[in-house]
């Protein structure tokens, strides 16, 4: 009698526990952090070509160093904001990490102006060709960071929905990630003007 209520218990408790997300939470979570894993591979990536495209622009426009300065400036302080994958619960310190992204995504913009202003870097090959890249970049990081957010809303619908929530209390102390937002000011459209150099 006790060997069949054995083998009745064991299988009921294994339903039990994989109803209650046991295996699933860790599984979304390690989804989340590969995401993030994505998102920081592309802003490393971002961070890699800048310094070239910094050096290519400077031999042709030397007037335009406060712009090259501001760009490797805000490249510095970019990377020394640092978000790892235990911090994406910590709204504070997902959103240092974002505004410091924000301030290099805006460095870069007055590029563009810069190539207008100058057609012999316009036509330069290696300026194309690290502006290509730059651009490709700009594109992999919104969507590795769409990738990233569609991660976050499965894992915290996941850890607050039942069975799975009963199993991301008890077990793991689970705590919801915090998605990326846009910036201040996001909804405005940038204003672009070809007359200034500057």
């Amino acid at each position: 009698m006790r060997k069949f209520r054995s083998l009745i218990l064991v299988p009921l408790a294994a339903l039990s526990l994989s109803a209650c997300g046991i295996n699933a939470i860790p599984t979304a979570e390690e989804n989340v952090n590969a995401k993030w894993a994505n998102v920081q591979s592309e802003y490393q990536r971002r961070s890699d070509l800048i310094p070239n495209l910094v050096a290519t622009v400077k031999g042709y426009a030397q007037q335009e160093k406060s712009v090259l300065v501001e760009v490797t400036e805000a490249r510095a302080a970019a990377n020394s904001v640092k978000l790892s994958a235990a911090d994406l619960s910590d709204p504070a310190k997902v959103q240092q990490y974002n505004d410091a992204q924000n301030r290099l995504t805006q460095a870069i913009v007055p590029f563009q102006r810069l190539q207008e202003a100058y057609p012999d870097l316009k036509s330069n090959q290696n300026f194309l060709a690290l502006q290509s890249q730059i651009e490709g970049t700009e594109n992999s990081i919104l969507v590795a960071r769409k990738d990233y957010n569609e991660a976050v809303q499965s894992y915290n619908t996941r850890i607050r929905t039942f069975p799975d929530a009963i199993g991301a209390k008890i077990f793991y102390g689970a705590k919801p990630k915090v998605p990326f937002t846009a910036a201040a000011g996001a909804d405005v459209a940038p204003k672009v003007d070809f007359n200034t150099a500057g």
